[in-house]
């Protein structure tokens, strides 16, 4: 209905009055000038900053990039660096390790000398004392045959023979014959036994 009420009224909605979606020319000289105006703006302001964030953006993506691999340069030289440090300290802990290990067989070997040689000091010692001892208990036992066979010969022979110094002379003669081999020893069957 409004179309209508339009229609005869006689207005005309469009240029030319045939053409409704046609604007008029005013409207089009005006949004052609706009148009240009935002043309030229966006040609000399916006598009040469739109650029220029462009070019940085990119040089900043190319720095970044020629960081990153001098980064990754830098962390392979030092990645380089470390595994040669890190070979070079096993080796030298190889070295200690093994110069430990000689030192220790060095020192066993030392320790089991000094041990031996102890060992060796300690038998002479115990036999020199041994032979001391010996020498001692022979000396004694001949002190105690001596007396003994003194006291049993002045029974047999009715005579004292308590004179110390023909005592030892009589007994270290007959001891020393008794080494030697010259006296045998005969054995003697008491009284009323015979043979």
């Amino acid at each position: 209905m409004y179309i209508a009420s339009l229609a005869a009224a006689g207005e005309t909605t469009g240029f030319p009055s045939g053409f409704p979606l046609l604007p008029h020319p005013a409207e089009m000289v005006i949004g052609l000038i706009a148009f240009g105006i935002l043309y030229w703006l966006y040609k000399t302001k916006v598009v040469p900053r739109l650029e220029e964030l462009y070019e940085e953006r990119a040089a900043a993506i190319e720095g970044g990039m020629q960081q990153a691999e001098q980064a990754q340069a830098e962390a392979r030289e030092a990645l380089e660096k470390y595994t040669a440090q890190l070979a070079e300290a096993r080796a030298e802990s190889n070295e200690l390790r093994e110069s430990a290990r000689e030192q220790g067989a060095q020192i066993v070997a030392e320790m089991r000398a000094q041990a031996q040689a102890e060992a060796a000091r300690i038998t002479e010692s115990a036999k020199r004392q041994v032979e001391a001892e010996r020498q001692q208990a022979v000396v004694q036992l001949r002190q105690e045959v001596g007396a003994l066979s003194t006291a049993l010969a002045s029974k047999i022979v009715g005579e004292s023979l308590e004179d110390e110094v023909r005592q030892k002379g009589i007994v270290d003669r007959f001891l020393s014959e008794l080494e030697a081999g010259d006296i045998t020893p005969e054995k003697v069957t008491p009284a009323g036994q015979d043979v």
